[in-house]
């Protein structure tokens, strides 16, 4: 009888997404970081693009997919991030592994000094997806305050993980909360088999297993992070009499529900796609600064932005018998900004005047007023 080893699955999947989650901030799609808030500039760089603070429809529209995708996944299976890819779990099962050579009896005290590079990693990962990994690691000893924030989340992710440890997805994790409301009678849980419970053994290896200490034979536990250790544990003694493992995962991944759920997720995905994809190549504002100036003379604050992963060359110009005095070229970055002000210069009476912004296949207009 073949039987499924979750173990060896899910140490794959941890695998990777552990190799994701680290290595992610050194990947550069168009010359910027594939995933990186810039503090200092307020943007995401996110894939290839960028999204300003300013395009607040864009993280409204971010955040509605994201919480989409967590409860379709959710509904759908359950405690699977829990068990499988939460990082909680991911780095506490990699300590286990790393301290099981060293015997049980020391297994605790080795776990426990093991999460301290592991928890250094963390922090300093944390830190790449705001500051790019070479210049965070230069400054790491010369920064006061990226070696202030390394040294604080260093320190509060190793007594998170060393203290609480697994206790913390079964006492205040919110995400484990939020599931018990989103689950129903086809969500994927695991289950232990009441139908054969006459032929059981109860020898109790499931619940040894268990990284959250539950008993599967009692029942559906809210704290049960769906490992499927309990699987594995049974199955070596289950299986000399030829028997399935009692504890199984059960529920309904393929049903109406799940189509519905996903086509809205992947609709919303869609319409965040098209509206990133949309956005022009430049924005360009354009506001008159409120100072006294002899009459004919106006000065105005500009800001451009370049949505674009190349360099621009543009010009500013005044048409209808203006004159820009000051600095008109303006040479952007890719996904740059570029702020500054001008002098404009024209006959006096006149209550509107034109700025137009051309290059590189930019074409732009903006009228404001004049004094």
């Amino acid at each position: 009888m073949k039987q499924i080893v979750w173990r060896h699955y899910r140490r794959m999947v941890e695998i990777l997404q552990a190799l994701l989650l680290t290595g992610l901030p050194f990947l550069k799609v168009n010359g910027q970081s594939a995933l990186r808030f810039d503090i200092g500039e307020l943007n995401l760089y996110f894939f290839g693009t960028v999204i300003r603070i300013g395009e607040f429809y864009l993280i409204l529209g971010a955040t509605l997919f994201l919480l989409l995708f967590i409860g379709t996944v959710t509904v759908i299976l359950g405690r699977v991030w829990c068990g499988w890819l939460c990082p909680q779990t991911v780095l506490l099962d990699l300590a286990d592994v790393l301290a099981s050579p060293f015997g049980k009896k020391h297994a605790k005290t080795m776990q426990k000094l093991i999460l301290l590079p592991v928890s250094a990693l963390v922090a300093i990962t944390m830190i790449w997806y705001f500051v790019p990994p070479a210049e965070a690691i230069r400054q790491l000893t010369s920064s006061p305050l990226i070696t202030s924030f390394f040294l604080v989340l260093w320190t509060l992710v190793y007594l998170e993980l060393a203290m609480l440890g697994r206790g913390f997805c079964t006492s205040i994790c919110p995400y484990a909360m939020m599931q018990n409301a989103l689950f129903d009678k086809d969500t994927l849980v695991i289950e232990y088999d009441q139908s054969r419970d006459d032929t059981c053994m109860k020898c109790d290896d499931c619940v040894r297993a268990c990284p959250v200490g539950i008993d599967i034979k009692e029942g559906l536990s809210n704290r049960c992070i769906a490992c499927a250790e309990c699987i594995d544990a049974c199955w070596p003694k289950s299986r000399k009499r030829n028997l399935p493992p009692f504890p199984h995962y059960k529920g309904k991944v393929m049903r109406p529900k799940s189509w519905l759920l996903g086509g809205v997720t992947l609709a919303s995905a869609l319409v965040l796609a098209l509206f990133i994809a949309g956005r022009p190549t430049v924005d360009f504002m354009v506001n008159r600064v409120q100072e006294p100036l002899p009459a004919g003379l106006n000065r105005y604050a500009y800001s451009i932005y370049n949505n674009s992963p190349r360099p621009l060359e543009l010009e500013l110009s005044a048409p209808d018998g203006a004159t820009v005095i000051g600095e008109s070229r303006i040479v952007l970055k890719p996904f740059g900004v570029v702020r500054g002000k001008l002098l404009l210069k024209a006959s006096p009476g006149r209550d509107k005047v034109t700025l137009n912004l051309r290059g590189n296949g930019v074409s732009l207009t903006r009228e404001t007023g004049f004094l």
